[in-house]
């Protein structure tokens, strides 16, 4: 099974999102079955590091980042992911704009399973400045997707 996290840059929610969801698999021991990443709807950060306020983040709760690279969504991602999970509507309609065609129903919102709470979204941090919310709403999120994802395994 494979999972990408999406947003528009690819270095502060979805690498934050890849770090996290990457512990919480290999604490389930899920390392072998599923497979993690993450990439931007836009191309305008690729080649950087995480944004080092994500880092911090990370760093606060002893996540590792594995050097994560910044990188666009492309064709390939489409055909090989089983999820691609975005961060918000402009993520969502970007996505499904970028997919090839017969794929864009791989494209879903970050709270689409959690219950009660589909529609809701993630800002960007890189605007709002509100780091530890993001890591707080992928805390809230995250798990939901492992749980939904381990029972298809």
């Amino acid at each position: 099974m494979k999972v990408i996290f999406v947003c528009l840059g690819n270095i502060c929610r979805s690498p934050m999102a890849e770090a996290m969801f990457k512990k919480m698999v290999r604490e389930r021991h899920l390392q072998d079955k599923i497979t993690v990443d993450s990439a931007g709807t836009s191309d305008i950060a690729e080649g950087l590091p995480a944004d080092s306020r994500t880092k911090k983040i990370l760093d606060k709760y002893d996540i590792p980042d594995d050097g994560m690279i910044a990188r666009q969504l492309n064709d390939r991602d489409f055909e090989e992911a089983d999820y691609i999970i975005v961060m918000d509507q402009m993520n969502m309609v970007d996505a499904k704009d970028m997919a090839p065609v017969g794929l864009a129903g791989k494209v879903h919102g970050i709270y689409e399973a959690t219950p009660n709470m589909r529609g809701r979204w993630i800002s960007d941090p890189w605007i709002t400045h509100r780091f530890q919310d993001t890591y707080d709403s992928l805390s809230e999120a995250l798990p939901n997707w492992l749980d939904k994802i381990e029972q298809e395994l």
